[in-house]
């Protein structure tokens, strides 16, 4: 009988720990999934402030490109502006440059034929006299 209740012990015993390691082990499972989901929740917070957090700095990083991109394009407008200005200018001057050209052929021409209406003259004056003289020699 006596192996009979030390048999029914270690029977019961090691039925006890065997049910107790399940419910040690149930509970640290437990224990683990819980805290897997703690830091599954901890990682995807930080997975969204992350992204925000990259979200903030593209915005204000296309906000700096086009602020740059206005500038330049304003930089372009006056860039072009000033050389529609210096082409106009050049125009200018170029028609003024024919003008005094054109002005100073006149005047040439003016010189020109009053030298030689003058020349005419003198040269008429002078065989006008020649031909007294002659006259009168005779």
């Amino acid at each position: 009988m006596k192996k009979v209740i030390l048999s029914l012990a270690v029977v019961l015993a090691l039925g006890f720990s065997v049910v107790s390691c399940k419910e040690t082990t149930k509970e640290k499972a437990e224990d683990a999934i819980e805290s897997a989901a703690d830091d599954v929740k901890d990682a995807a917070s930080e997975a969204g402030d992350a992204i925000e957090d990259a979200a903030d700095k593209a915005e204000a990083s296309m906000k700096e490109a086009g602020d740059a991109a206005a500038e330049k394009m304003d930089e372009a407008g006056n860039a072009i502006d000033e050389a529609a200005q210096d082409v106009q200018d050049a125009a200018n001057d170029a028609v003024n440059d024919v003008k005094d050209a054109a002005n100073g052929a006149v005047q040439d021409a003016k010189d020109a034929a009053n030298d030689a209406t003058d020349a005419a003259a003198k040269s008429t004056n002078d065989a006008v006299n020649k031909a007294k003289e002659s006259v009168k020699i005779k």
